[in-house]
């Protein structure tokens, strides 16, 4: 039986299930493709960021990746398409464009 939670067609057994599907941890946004949820989509303008990484601790669905301290482009299977990334970027490097993608 597989146990890999991540897979969007997981067929979770009953045994496994929580009484009224209650979710007790933290942080399961990532073990779900959230992504198709939303009306507005982030666009990333590579040119306009200073890396100053001011929208990715704002992100509820951390769907703002980092590495080597330089942020990347939008996990859009996890965003949700808030906007609170764009609001808070200082050099408008982040745009919120109506639609899914």
């Amino acid at each position: 039986m597989r146990t890999d939670t991540t897979n969007i067609n997981e067929k979770t057994p009953y045994t496994g299930m929580t009484e009224g599907m209650q979710i007790f941890a933290a942080g399961t946004s990532k073990q779900f493709q959230t992504g198709e949820w939303r009306n507005f989509t982030p666009v990333y303008h590579t040119d306009k960021c200073k890396q100053c990484l001011m929208c990715t601790p704002v992100c509820p669905d951390s769907s703002i990746p980092v590495k080597d301290g330089k942020r990347l482009a939008f996990d859009l299977d996890h965003c949700k398409g808030c906007g609170i990334c764009a609001k808070v970027c200082p050099f408008g490097a982040i745009e919120m464009k109506e639609g899914v993608k």
